[in-house]
């Protein structure tokens, strides 16, 4: 997904006067003037989805209001998401994820590749992290293994149409899976890395999630701003043998991320 900057200088010999009205809070009437002046800007599509926006010395410019006002303007804008900001980038716009959200089904397993490609969409990961270590006591006693046996940790950022909306993290038993750690899985299912490397077969997962605020370094993964509610769900996750042959991580951006469900009321 690239994007551009556009920088914030001027040209030589050409002098230029930020606007001086005072400081405000985030409801003032200029916050508000600069606000619809953006929203209008990007409902006309000025800013298509994932475009960086100017610098802000030129916003403020082009919207008549102070560099303070605009920002408690584009705070605004990012907190009603339409806009998401990097400290190292400036601002730009959110990726619309409409029919890119990851959405699981009631009662059934599926991998997100299989979730990407049941919407038409394209499935990618990059790898940051693929190693074997000895497994910890509670992974374990989670997998049923010996303490400190050899387990194969794979931490990848998952994306949608290049769009980032997932850190998985995933811990498996080495004897299970001897060819993993050596394995390319920028791009492949797990859930078919398995069945093919080790006739494996992923039939249930016992599956929890809780919503939280992003870490620094999940937002930096997921391209949003620190604190911003994430979905972090944790499985486990058992073979054709009932016997659990993974233990996952999914940290998935809050607006990219349904999870639906068939509740029934039980009798009286």
């Amino acid at each position: 997904m690239d994007r551009h900057w556009y920088g914030t200088g001027t040209l030589p010999g050409v002098t230029t006067q930020e606007p001086t009205a005072p400081a405000e809070g985030p409801a003032g009437p200029a916050v508000s003037l600069a606000r619809a002046r953006l929203l209008d800007r990007l409902d006309q599509g000025e800013f298509p989805p994932g475009a960086q926006l100017p610098g802000e010395r030129r916003l403020a410019r082009e919207t008549g209001v102070s560099r303070s006002s605009l920002r408690n303007a584009l705070a605004l804008l990012k907190s009603e998401g339409r806009l998401d900001s990097s400290a190292q980038r400036g601002w730009f716009v959110r990726q619309a994820t409409g029919s890119g959200v990851v959405s699981e089904p009631p009662g059934v397993l599926r991998s997100f590749t299989d979730i990407a490609h049941a919407r038409g969409l394209r499935a990618t990961g990059t790898v940051l992290d693929q190693r074997v270590r000895r497994a910890g006591f509670d992974e374990a006693a989670k997998l049923r293994i010996a303490p400190a046996a050899e387990v194969v940790q794979l931490v990848r950022v998952r994306a949608l149409d290049g769009l980032p909306v997932c850190v998985e993290t995933s811990i498996l038993p080495r004897a299970r899976v001897p060819g993993l750690a050596e394995a390319d899985m920028a791009d492949r299912s797990l859930f078919t890395a398995l069945e093919e490397m080790s006739g494996t077969r992923v039939v249930r997962s016992h599956y929890a999630a809780q919503a939280c605020p992003a870490t620094e370094r999940q937002a930096q993964l997921l391209e949003i701003g620190p604190g911003e509610p994430v979905l972090v769900c944790e499985e486990i996750t058992v073979d054709q043998n009932n016997a659990p042959v993974l233990l996952g991580q999914s940290v998935y951006r809050g607006d990219a991320y349904r999870f639906e469900s068939v509740l029934y009321r039980g009798r009286r």
